[in-house]
C-alpha cells in the first residue's frame, strides 16, 4: 500500500499542476493559482510524510533520517505542509464564497494578486508555527554522541508549555478550519440557491423551454468543485479529529509502536491514512467535476501514444 501511495499519488499531483498550470480548464487565474498551490502542498505532504518517512523506513531503515534531528525536521516540515494544505482549502472556500456571495468585493479580492498574497502568507505562517514541533521529540538511542530515532518527549504530556502548544495546534488544524468550512458552504449554498431562484423570475421562457443561463452556469460549476473539495477534507480529516480528541479529553497517548489488537491503535493508524489519502483526492475531483480538465487529462493521457505513432510513421 505505501509504495502504490509512493508511486501514483505524487503522479496525480504532478498531473494535475501541469494541466493546471497550462490554464486550459476554463478556470480564473485566481482559482488555478489557490488549486496550484493546494496540489503542490499535498506532493509536498506525500513526499515527506509517504517517502521520506513510511517507505524510507522500510526500505533504508538507517539513515540521515533515522538520526532525532532529521527525523525532527521530517516531522516538523510534515505538519508544516499539512497545515498548508488545510489553510489553503479554508482560503479556497473563502474566496468562492466572496465571489459567489459578495459582488462588490469581488473585484478586489478575487484577483491572481490577492491569491498569491494570500498563498504566501498561509505558507509562511505554518512553517513559522511548526518550528516548536522540532523539540517535541528525544533520541531512543545515543551511539558514539549521535542521536537515534525519534520518542516523544514525557514533558509534552506533563509540561503545561506544550499542552498550550499541543491544544492550540489542535485549534488551529483543524478545528477552525472544519467550522469555517461549514459555515462559508452554508452561507455560499444559501445565496446561490436563493440567487438562482430570483434570477429564474425575472428570465422570461422562450416558447416553454427555458434560456440557457451562462451565469447560473457558472455558478454551478464552482458551487460543485468547492464543495467536493470541501466535503472530502471534511470527510477524509473526521477519524483523526476523533483520535486526536480521544487522546486529550481522556489524557492518553499516541502510540509509537504497532499494536494491531487494540482499536484505539487501528483508529490512529486509519486517521494517519485518511488524512494522507486526502492529499490525492484533488485530481479525482477535477476530473469528476470539471469538464475541460477531463478533456485536458485525456489529452495528456494520450500524448505518449500520439507521440509513438508519430516516431513510427
Amino acid at each position: 500500500m505505501h509504495l502504490d501511495l509512493c508511486i501514483y499519488v505524487p503522479a496525480a499531483n504532478l498531473i494535475a499542476i501541469v494541466i493546471l498550470s497550462r490554464r486550459r480548464c476554463g478556470l480564473s487565474s485566481c482559482i488555478t493559482r489557490y488549486l496550484l498551490s493546494m496540489a503542490a502542498t499535498d506532493l509536498l505532504m506525500v513526499v515527506i510524510a509517504v517517502i521520506l518517512h513510511r517507505i524510507r523506513s522500510i526500505y533504508f531503515p538507517v539513515s540521515f533520517l533515522t538520526t532525532t534531528p532529521g527525523c525532527s525536521a521530517s516531522a516538523a516540515l510534515n505538519y508544516a505542509a499539512r497545515d498548508s494544505s488545510v489553510w489553503l482549502t479554508v482560503a479556497f472556500t473563502f474566496d468562492r464564497c466572496v465571489a459567489i456571495c459578495c459582488q462588490k468585493l469581488k473585484v478586489k479580492y478575487c484577483t491572481e494578486k490577492t491569491a498569491a498574497v494570500v498563498i504566501a502568507t498561509v505558507c509562511s505562517l505554518s512553517f513559522m508555527k511548526h518550528i516548536p514541533t522540532y523539540f517535541i521529540y528525544e533520541p531512543v538511542y545515543v551511539i558514539d554522541n549521535v542521536p537515534w530515532f525519534c520518542s516523544i518527549k514525557l514533558s509534552f504530556y506533563t509540561s503545561p508549555g506544550w499542552a498550550a502548544f499541543d491544544w492550540m495546534d489542535c485549534i488551529l488544524t483543524p478545528c477552525v478550519p472544519f467550522i469555517l468550512i461549514l459555515l462559508l458552504n452554508t452561507l455560499t449554498i444559501r445565496h446561490v440557491l436563493v440567487a438562482n431562484k430570483a434570477r429564474k423570475r425575472l428570465q422570461p421562457n422562450c416558447n416553454g423551454a427555458n434560456q440557457r443561463d451562462p451565469e447560473m452556469e457558472n455558478r454551478k460549476k464552482s458551487m460543485i468543485l468547492l464543495l467536493s473539495m470541501s466535503g472530502s477534507f471534511v470527510a477524509l480529516w473526521m477519524a483523526y479529529v476523533i483520535n486526536m480528541f480521544y487522546v486529550r479529553f481522556t489524557k492518553g497517548s499516541y502510540f509509537e509502536a504497532s499494536n494491531i489488537t487494540d482499536p484505539r491503535f487501528i483508529l490512529q493508524e486509519s486517521g494517519y491514512m485518511l488524512q494522507l489519502f486526502s492529499c490525492c483526492t484533488n485530481t479525482c475531483i477535477y476530473a469528476a467535476t470539471q469538464s475541460k480538465f477531463r478533456k485536458e487529462l485525456n489529452n495528456a493521457v494520450k500524448y505518449p501514444f500520439k507521440l509513438i505513432c508519430k516516431i513510427w510513421k
